[in-house]
């Protein structure tokens, strides 16, 4: 065990030991910004596990050995990964590609994220360096013993810096060269208050900044922002081997967010997962028309939602494209008149058809 492991444990145990309370709160800060920094961000490039990025988005199974990842897997995609009976075989990622409404999309197998990954030990870091690009997480667990799983898996994943279905801390933090830490909070503070927010950069060496707390923050809030290396992805947790349980214990399930009740064996309910795939994902369709033709609703350019201006979509597509870009048309949502005419910073909406004019 490396001393480095042996310090992780160590402020682990201390903080399990520690009564949560104001009074404490500013000790269990500075413990969680020294696990923070000892854990470091997430694992580098990993060799033999480096997998192209095909198609528009890409999804990462997560789920402890037997759970039925496999079968999920194989079953989606036909993509055929050697079904062991046992635990622990599934050692690279095989990736499937899925056509969904128009979208290629990958889907991955990330082995190996359980207990200890991300301390190092197995093939841990390669394989989250490999989640950390991953547009949508997908956590398979059993119908049977869904919640110890499920924490686990969570707390491995947050140790890499992926949160999941959250958003970026509502902070603002920029480091100066002098004048201290200067801390504005535009609502009140149930955890943080000066003196914690100092001895946290304090951790990190820093002693001038401005710090905007626009929300109620945590300790591990501030953590997130000044690591800086966090990924935000949303997640889905699948529950399977629904075949064993009652029609009423499905009923509850039905109720708890994120969540897809599903059998990978009888392919019972597939088509409800898809759906919140492409929910989560958020991909925006844009169909393209050539001069004089009808437009190609065959295969869209598949664009994240996040990049969904017309010169995104020219990158998408060839990155000379904007070069020799006149203007486009654009029919569609986006545009109050069928066509358009619109410059490059138009931002197209899902399904929208587009020419583009060149000079």
């Amino acid at each position: 065990m490396s001393s480095t492991l042996a310090k992780i444990a160590e402020i682990e145990a201390e903080m399990a030991r520690t009564q949560k309370n104001k009074a404490t709160a500013h000790h269990l800060g500075l413990l969680k910004a020294r696990l923070a920094k000892l854990r470091g961000g997430g694992g580098g490039p990993g060799e033999g596990f480096d997998v192209a990025k095909t198609g528009d988005a890409r999804i990462g199974f997560v789920g402890f050995p037997s759970v039925g990842k496999s079968t999920l897997l194989s079953n989606l995609a036909g993509v055929y990964s050697e079904v062991a009976a046992y635990e622990f075989t599934t050692l690279t990622t095989v990736p499937g590609v899925i056509r969904y409404k128009g979208a290629k999309i990958q889907l991955l197998d990330l082995p190996g994220i359980i207990e200890g990954a991300k301390d190092g030990k197995g093939r841990g870091r390669q394989v989250i360096a490999v989640a950390r690009t991953c547009n949508l997480i997908l956590i398979v667990l059993d119908v049977l013993k869904p919640l110890g799983h499920k924490k686990i898996i969570e707390n491995e994943l947050e140790g890499f810096g992926i949160r999941l279905n959250s958003k970026p801390p509502n902070i603002g933090f920029k480091k100066k060269d002098k004048g201290g830490i200067n801390l504005t909070a535009t609502c009140p503070q149930s955890e943080l208050d000066a003196e914690t927010v100092k001895s946290i950069l304090a951790e990190y060496k820093i002693h001038n900044a401005d710090v905007t707390l626009r929300s109620d923050a945590t300790a591990d809030d501030l953590i997130d922002v000044v690591e800086g290396n966090r990924v935000y992805i949303p997640c889905i947790y699948v529950l399977n081997k629904i075949d064993q349980i009652s029609i009423e214990e499905l009923d509850i399930i039905y109720k708890v967010p994120h969540c897809v009740p599903i059998s990978a064996h009888h392919r019972w309910n597939f088509d409800d997962l898809l759906e919140k795939i492409w929910d989560y994902l958020k991909l925006v369709r844009i169909y393209t028309k050539p001069k004089g033709q009808l437009p190609d609703y065959t295969s869209p350019v598949v664009l994240p939602y996040s990049r969904t201006t017309v010169e995104d979509f020219c990158m998408k597509i060839h990155k000379n494209l904007i070069k020799e870009f006149k203007y486009a048309l654009v029919w569609g949502l986006s545009v109050k008149h069928n066509p358009q005419k619109v410059g490059k910073d138009h931002t197209l909406e899902d399904e929208d058809v587009i020419q583009i004019v060149k000079k």
